[in-house]
């Protein structure tokens, strides 16, 4: 079992035991088992999934899914812990509020090519609400397989 917390500026977003973690790296997705060797390494926008400790009628544990902002990650084999800027449970979020968010991201970097400062910080939002449609298309897309009985 890996103990995982997921905390952000405001809260702590998530703490227990897990059976895995997966998370965007700017490598690409790794995902993170008991016993895994130390890490340290940059967490970027993108879907983080948990899944839990197997047990309850399907016999497999429950998978948990966000969207996380730019933050770090540290793995010592027996827990991982993620330091995110943001982080979103992906069954909060609304389809319609996250396109309209992107929607005005996307205006503000046509509207900022110039101001280099403001066009970087409409990147990093529209960047954050990619990762919530991914996340959110993550948890839709998971709620619609069939589920194995064992």
């Amino acid at each position: 079992m890996l103990r995982f917390q997921l905390i952000t500026p405001d809260r702590v977003l998530y703490e227990g035991d897990a059976e895995s973690v997966s998370l965007p790296t700017p490598q690409g997705e790794i995902t993170v088992l008991p016993h895994h060797i130390p890490l340290i390494s940059i967490v970027v926008p993108g879907t983080l999934v948990v899944r839990g400790p197997q047990g309850g009628p399907s016999g497999r544990g429950e998978e948990h899914v966000f969207a996380v902002s730019r933050g770090v990650v540290e793995v010592d084999g027996a827990s991982l812990r993620i330091l995110a800027d943001t982080a979103d449970r992906a069954d909060e979020l609304q389809e319609e509020a996250i396109r309209q968010a992107k929607a005005e991201a996307e205006r503000l970097r046509k509207e900022k090519r110039d101001d280099l400062e403001g066009f970087a910080e409409a990147t990093a939002v529209m960047e954050r609400e990619i990762a919530k449609l991914a996340a959110l298309r993550r948890k839709k897309a998971r709620g619609k397989q069939p589920r194995i009985e064992q």
